[in-house]
């Protein structure tokens, strides 16, 4: 079990210095892990920030831990990671927690849950309060440590090829979105599926699926997904987006300890600037896409359907908890940290943004 009392500690600079530097780290064994992500070669912000963990682990460690990452289209399972991790067959993944609710329904939690913590929430949650505890608790029967990986931050609501104007233009609506939101988006009458990534613009172009949720302008406009559909959805869903590093415990246990913390060092910096990464690229991908396609409509989902939403999220978490203990814990942690943190976030983000727009205005 990983001590949170780590996670509030940030090794300083000089402390990494001397032990890069020390002859006696420069003797110890080498370690070559193989990490499997679920993204294809070159994966835009995804992909860069795998490179950019296994780079920083290299360098700190000054060559002793080294971090060979296999895309999708090398080991050819883009949702097999977790399996992969737990048998041993990769040391590593890299990967998003939710896609593992159909072997473990309580792995879905640490992705990002509807209408629930912003990512500046959601990393707090994680480093100070119970989730990474909880996490933990979660993959450790799997023989696996998992790790924050990188935020997209709040994620739009998906590409419609056509307008939603009631609850009604959802019924049979085929759309690809996983995790919890899928379950939500079900119950008001949504077909859900999961698709990956490489064959989500076909799907859409070929009316497989009639609208996609993906990322966001960043990692939509490299899809093509603008060029085929007309309305672009604020979110609702995905608020916090966080992917995952997976660890093989046994692999774990046979790093040294200074090599564990330069990985966990490294993961958690690589997941940081994932999340800042992210929030630039997006900026500049919405700017390119209203300027090439004009005619892209943002739309907000009509009341009657975010009200449903929002009773079948409340159903399905009620459900969720009476069923399993584990669960409901979950939950509880969650939704206690949400109201705490939002009731500071309202007299400081949400006043500041809503000032700014009157002002603007």
């Amino acid at each position: 079990m990983i001590r949170r009392s780590f996670f509030r500690k940030v090794a300083t600079a000089a402390a990494l210095s001397a032990l890069i530097a020390s002859p006696f780290a420069a003797a110890q064994e080498k370690f070559t892990l193989r990490l499997a992500e679920t993204w294809g070669p070159n994966f835009p912000i995804f992909g860069e920030a795998t490179k950019s963990m296994a780079k920083m682990a290299e360098e700190m460690s000054d060559g002793r831990l080294r971090i060979r990452i296999d895309s999708a289209n090398k080991h050819k399972a883009p949702f097999g990671v977790f399996d992969m991790v737990k048998a041993g067959q990769y040391d590593m993944g890299h990967s998003a927690s939710y896609y593992w609710k159909g072997k473990v329904p309580n792995t879905l939690f640490f992705t990002s849950m509807p209408f629930g913590m912003t990512a500046q929430e959601q990393y707090a949650w994680f480093y100070y309060g119970d989730g990474m505890e909880l996490m933990q608790e979660v993959y450790e029967p799997h023989n696996m440590l998992s790790f924050p990986g990188g935020n997209t931050g709040i994620q739009m609501g998906g590409w419609f090829r056509k307008e939603i104007n009631s609850l009604e233009d959802l019924q049979g609506l085929k759309m690809r979105i996983p995790g919890f939101a899928g379950e939500v988006f079900a119950e008001v009458g949504v077909v859900p599926t999961n698709i990956p990534p490489g064959e989500l613009y076909t799907a859409l172009e070929r009316g497989t699926i009639d609208a996609v949720e993906w990322v966001g302008p960043a990692l939509d406009l490299r899809l093509g997904f603008q060029q085929i559909a007309d309305y672009y959805y604020t979110g609702w869903h995905e608020p916090a987006t966080e992917l995952q590093f997976l660890v093989n415990q046994d692999v774990w246990n046979k790093l040294p300890k200074d090599l564990q913390r330069i990985l966990e060092i490294s993961m958690r910096t690589a997941a940081y600037d994932m999340l800042i990464q992210s929030v630039h690229e997006n900026a500049q991908a919405w700017a390119s896409i209203t300027e090439e396609y004009p005619d892209i409509e943002v739309r907000n989902f009509p009341q009657d359907v975010l009200e449903a939403m929002v009773l079948a999220n409340r159903k399905l978490l009620q459900e969720a908890a009476e069923a399993d203990e584990q669960a409901a814990r979950i939950i509880e942690s969650q939704e206690a940290y949400l109201e705490n943190a939002r009731n500071y976030i309202n007299i400081s983000d949400r006043a500041y943004l809503n000032n700014m727009a009157d002002i603007e205005e």
